[in-house]
């Protein structure tokens, strides 16, 4: 398949950017790419302008501040995942970024790209929401930070104005002795996941889970915080009871139907057995981090 006619501009700054993006509404924001133009030749993406922000100044890099993570539009996955300081401070975005397509995918696609592409399967969204995180979208009326739960609305969907680019998106740092992990289900590595799950955890002097969250991917039209699972396991040991009534409350937030790779039942059960191996993961990270401190 190739994809339909389509008018391309590169320019050099922010401004200029937002105002060639704003003077078609059917333009489209490329950054790396590797998931727009592959749907843009399956004609599932039918942009009449490609607006190719490559070249502005300023929408490089990564900065570790005190609280959190801020990564500029065109850093790559693969910058993130092998930046030192990332993953000195937040082993849990370099944990989840193995599992993001392969190593030539991430070496050109971009972080913002995914989050803005909205795949419900797709692992930095569940990162994001996971740690309640941010992006800055800057159009014609200037900056504005939208949190990750209002970003991501349906399939495919985002907050993102027509004529706004998301230049940055903004990872909380963990509190120090945080657990974590993060784990998915693919038919192959690389591959989309078929449900996805992120846990951190703190422990308190008596071992009980504290400020724990959970997150999945590939269960909903979007990455969903799974409130109820973490309202019955805060405040628990984490034994085996616990766990088992946390997958089990859990069942409903699988709302994507039965399709070509995996039945809904099967992604339930994949729900709920990540769900117990991540709380577990997490929890055993949480000790070993409380002992070493």
């Amino acid at each position: 398949m190739k994809p339909s006619l389509f008018g391309y501009r590169a320019p050099t700054t922010l401004d200029d950017a937002i105002k060639i993006l704003a003077s078609d509404a059917d333009a489209a924001v490329l950054a790396g790419g590797q998931s727009l133009l592959p749907a843009m030749n399956f004609r599932a993406a039918n942009p009449t302008l490609l607006v190719d922000i490559q070249h502005v100044d300023g929408l490089r890099g990564v900065t570790v501040e005190d609280h959190l993570i801020a990564v500029r539009a065109m850093t790559r996955h693969r910058e993130l995942e092998l930046h030192p300081e990332v993953q000195r401070t937040h082993p849990l975005i370099a944990e989840a970024m193995a599992h993001v397509a392969h190593v030539p995918i991430r070496n050109r696609g971009t972080v913002v790209g995914s989050l803005c592409h909205a795949d419900p399967s797709a692992e930095m969204p569940l990162i994001l929401v996971l740690l309640s995180g941010s992006v800055i979208a800057q159009g014609p009326s200037g900056a504005r930070e939208i949190t990750a739960e209002d970003f991501f609305q349906s399939f495919l969907t985002t907050a993102r104005k027509s004529d706004e680019i998301i230049v940055e998106a903004r990872f909380p740092l963990l509190p120090p002795g945080t657990g974590f992990a993060f784990d998915e289900v693919t038919r192959r590595h690389g591959d989309y996941a078929l449900a996805g799950v992120g846990c951190t955890l703190g422990l308190d002097s008596q071992g009980r889970a504290v400020n724990l969250r959970l997150a999945a991917c590939g269960i909903a039209d979007r990455p969903v915080r799974l409130k109820d699972a973490e309202t019955i396991l805060n405040g628990t040991m984490l034994g085996a009871s616990d766990l088992d009534a946390a997958a089990a409350a859990s069942v409903a937030a699988v709302t994507q139907p039965d399709d070509i790779n995996v039945s809904a039942s099967y992604r339930r059960r994949a729900l709920g057995t990540l769900i117990r191996r991540m709380v577990a993961k997490a929890a055993q990270r949480a000790q070993i981090a409380e002992a070493v401190s």
